[in-house]
């Protein structure tokens, strides 16, 4: 059984998330533990889980790099027959970066159980950091078959504001983007934003997208 990290609202949640952590940081980073707790003060239940290869940092193993995002396919799809089965209602797959990558990729095969209702991606990695011109990860996007929203710093190295605003996304696929915001939606310290206050639009943004679903 998948050992989920749960974050719920204190009235009853209006859907659950499974989210997935990024490659590099857990799932008690802050971000993970900020964005968590800002998703429940908007109705939205969280259950955080981690990838093994993650997972197996904790118990004193090897310090592995993360397989190949669709090589991770598989452990999110079982942490989400097992959220299945300890929670009711509408469900949500989502993630941060390359969490959020693998839950679009699971979101585009045909067995996604149909109380999934949409993806949410917190800060989607379109193409390694700070190299636009290199080959852009749009087709777990495009391939899709449930409403995706993404949460985007419009300054992300992994896909600016400017960069997106070039190119052509699929009805299905909507992005908020946070002001001044970078990977993990911190503003510069000149700008008017603030990150409690880019993590709190996401949280509200996704918890829009969901009670339209």
């Amino acid at each position: 059984m998948s050992a989920f990290l749960w974050t719920r609202p204190e009235t009853e949640a209006t859907a659950t998330l499974l989210l997935a952590h990024g490659a590099g940081a857990p799932m008690d980073s802050t971000f993970m533990e900020r964005l968590a707790a800002a998703l429940a003060v908007q109705g939205v239940a969280v259950a955080r889980f981690e990838f093994a290869y993650m997972a197996g940092r904790r118990t004193g193993g090897p310090r592995k790099p993360p397989p190949r995002a669709d090589k991770l396919i598989g452990e999110f799809q079982t942490a989400l027959q097992d959220l299945m089965s300890e929670t009711e209602g509408l469900l949500l797959v989502g993630g941060k970066s390359m969490g959020g990558r693998v839950a679009a990729m699971l979101a585009g095969g045909g067995s996604l159980p149909g109380r999934v209702k949409g993806v949410c991606c917190f800060g989607y990695p379109f193409h390694p950091t700070g190299k636009p011109d290199a080959d852009w990860r749009l087709a777990p996007l495009v391939e899709a078959k449930r409403p995706v929203q993404i949460l985007q710093g419009d300054r992300d190295p992994f896909g600016t504001k400017a960069e997106l605003d070039e190119i052509a996304l699929p009805a299905h696929v909507a992005i908020t983007y946070l002001e001044d915001g970078n990977h993990d939606f911190g503003p510069r310290g000149k700008s008017p934003a603030t990150l409690d206050g880019n993590i709190s639009n996401a949280a509200a943004a996704a918890a829009a997208f969901a009670s339209k679903l």
